[in-house]
């Protein structure tokens, strides 16, 4: 391909620089698309939703930067690490995931290293559909229980959990909101539907009482977010624990990673594994984790939905994707928005997990149809049903203070029989 081509069927090719308003509306447009997804996931977590809108900016400049301003991507909070991140937010605090941000960052240098000097075709070896597809399939499914646990319970006087059907009734509309948005609206309005379900969640939240809004009256328009920066709000620790738990998960977002390269490249009629190379484009999403981890920020990764507002819109700019990220750097210094953010309640945040949880765990089932998966072969339907079992039902290796759990343990296992199993049973053999 050569350097100065331009795809004759987009309205903004990924150098073409648009002016002034319409400008800032295109890239409104990219923050709007990504804002729900992003906020959703340090909601879950109990990370402050400024800093995670920030780390996606800064991650996002630093993988444009990095793939030299040529691959249109936005990065956002990725969902794969939730179940991680809430057992290290639980035990150990911000420092632990931040170090499990870092470390997944690291994962994907060390990926890079070793496809620039030796391809990508063992990736696929490591990681073939009947491993990727059920991981998929357990990072949705492995926090079910926590969405149906918001729907249900409110916290009493004394802390107690109390069944509410007030809570499963908001939970509820909001889910059949946010599921009627996805099927009948069009245009800009049928990209933001988690955005939609939210905002109209929300208000039948107020409505009906469950809403604190002390804290929003409280904050300030301009407050800094409250950024959990090492050397700074406090002391770097060595945890184990979330290493081991962080690093298998990020070979599952690198298979992401990959399957969004390839759609970007029939969107772009271009070729982004050779250039800028699948090295560069996993070198930037990695630097970008481990710049999000210094702010304390969730892990980042390339969105899926973004790459739907590029082809609807045709206007593939990597200029309005920078755009997005100024913005989405700049609403995180605004106090009132993270005050309402984190004022959303458990059943609103529930309603959307319902959809969004399910829809993480069919991409996974989607993977094995896709592929054609034999499960008629003992081979793959052993190394599906290990990998659901062990990472739906929590099953969690400890050794002192070091424990692998869940989705980690799940994927390593699943990587493991992939390895080690023969093609075909012997009695698939007579």
């Amino acid at each position: 391909m050569k350097e100065n081509y331009r795809n004759p069927d987009v309205v903004l090719d990924i150098h073409d620089k648009p002016k002034g308003i319409k400008w800032l509306g295109l890239s409104l447009q990219h923050l709007f698309t990504m804002f729900g997804a992003t906020v959703l996931v340090p909601i879950l977590v109990g990370i402050n939703p400024g800093i995670a809108l920030f780390s996606s900016g800064l991650g996002t400049i630093v993988y444009l930067i990095i793939t030299k301003g040529k691959i249109p991507a936005y990065l956002g909070s990725s969902f794969a690490f939730i179940a991680a991140m809430q057992m290290l937010m639980k035990d150990d605090g911000y420092p632990a995931v931040a170090l499990g941000a870092i470390t997944t960052g690291i994962v994907y240098l060390i990926v890079s290293a070793i496809v620039k000097r030796a391809g990508s075709a063992w990736l696929d070896k490591l990681l073939p559909s009947i491993v990727v597809g059920p991981v998929v399939m357990v990072i949705g499914l492995g926090l079910a229980g926590n969405a149906a646990s918001q729907a249900m319970y409110a916290v009493g006087a004394n802390g107690e959990q109390v069944y509410s059907v007030k809570y499963i009734a908001v939970a509820l509309i909001t889910m059949s909101l946010t599921i009627f948005f996805n099927m009948y609206l069009k245009g800009f309005m049928g990209l933001i539907p988690i955005l939609l379900g939210i905002v109209c969640g929300y208000f039948i939240a107020l409505a009906v009482g469950i809403v604190d809004v002390e804290p929003i009256r409280q904050a300030a328009w301009f407050a800094l977010p409250d950024f959990q920066a090492p050397f700074v709000t406090y002391t770097p620790k060595f945890y184990l624990t979330a290493i081991v738990t962080m690093a298998p998960i990020a070979f599952v977002t690198m298979t992401e990673h990959i399957g969004h390269l390839m759609v970007l490249n029939k969107l772009t009629k271009r070729d982004f594994f050779k250039e800028p190379g699948l090295d560069k484009t996993l070198k930037g999403d990695g630097l970008a984790q481990i710049v999000a981890g210094l702010v304390g920020g969730p892990p980042v990764t390339s969105y899926g939905e973004n790459i739907g507002v590029l082809a609807i819109t045709r206007v593939h700019s990597v200029f309005v994707i920078g755009g997005a990220a100024a913005l989405a750097m700049g609403l995180s210094f605004v106090g009132k928005l993270t005050a309402i953010i984190q004022s959303i309640p458990n059943p609103v945040i529930a309603g959307i997990s319902f959809i969004l949880f399910g829809v993480i765990a069919s991409s996974g089932l989607k993977i094995l149809i896709d592929n054609k998966i034999d499960f008629n072969l003992k081979r793959n339907l052993l190394i599906a049903s290990v990998i659901l079992v062990v990472g739906i039902g929590g099953l969690t290796f400890q050794v002192g203070a070091v424990a692998v759990s869940g989705m980690a343990l799940a994927t390593l296992f699943g990587i493991i029989l992939n390895l080690i199993l023969p093609e075909k049973a012997k009695s698939e053999l007579e």
